[in-house]
């Protein structure tokens, strides 16, 4: 668990050294709403999630973002969000994909609970209008979710955006 620790500090400063006219991290929590929520999901949520939301309840960069979990959030919520995926869309995912980030076209990238292994799981990317036959076939994209943060997150602003905003 100390590296994942470690892992997540490492990329919670990577994500400091961006203006705050770019990112947006949220507040801390400060009390039990992640763990009433994964006691709901009957699955443990990753260690490297659950330290990074308990430090920013939702992060924004670039148009990209983590959920976070409260009323403040609505509809948008993770607790919301997965309701939502797993009970009304029409296309349900499976009970062990928590879908944290929205691309804007109905489609999310999700932590793979099922696979929750030494305190991180890999990060799917489930398409709303594809019917997987096998789920086997559900992209795995990076295998945890500070390598996510680090591609998705950082590098991809990156390549358009200096830390400072402006445009390269």
């Amino acid at each position: 668990m100390e590296e994942v620790i470690k892992n997540c500090d490492l990329i919670l400063t990577e994500l400091n050294k961006f203006s705050k006219d770019m990112i947006n991290l949220g507040p801390a929590i400060s009390d039990d709403r992640l763990e009433i929520f994964e006691n709901e999901l009957n699955f443990e949520l990753p260690v490297d999630f659950k330290y990074i939301l308990k430090r920013h309840n939702g992060i924004s960069l670039s148009g990209n973002e983590i959920c976070g979990i409260g009323e403040s959030y609505g509809g948008q919520s993770l607790d919301k969000l997965y309701e939502f995926e797993h009970d009304n869309g029409p296309n349900k995912m499976p009970l062990f994909f928590l879908p944290f980030s929205p691309d804007g076209f109905g489609n999310h990238y999700c932590l793979n609970l099922s696979k929750n292994s030494k305190g991180v799981c890999p990060i799917v990317f489930w398409q709303h209008d594809f019917i997987y036959e096998d789920l086997n076939d559900v992209e795995e994209c990076n295998a945890n979710l500070t390598e996510w943060i680090k591609e998705v997150l950082i590098e991809w602003t990156l390549e358009d955006y200096s830390y400072d905003g402006a445009k390269k």
